[in-house]
């Protein structure tokens, strides 16, 4: 797995996660939504700490910064 989440992108991902979580404990959001929100944040976190998204593979996105040869020559 390469890398393709960029830092930025990894730090709004667990802001919304512990969002969710509070928002569960709380007790704001209840039943089924709940746990769809939980597992959302659950694959957010998982997938923040891999810096790896299987849906930006599918997609062709990659929110890193692109690293530059060292060269002359630019590589894609």
């Amino acid at each position: 797995m390469k890398k393709n989440m960029g830092s930025l992108d990894r730090m709004i991902r667990i802001i919304v996660a512990i969002s969710l979580a509070v928002l569960y404990w709380q007790g704001i959001v209840e039943g089924i939504l709940a746990y769809l929100l939980l597992a959302v944040a659950t694959v957010f976190v998982f997938t923040s700490f891999m810096s790896f998204c299987p849906f930006y593979t599918l997609i062709g996105y990659k929110s890193c910064p692109r690293k530059q040869a060292t060269g002359d020559a630019k590589t894609d």
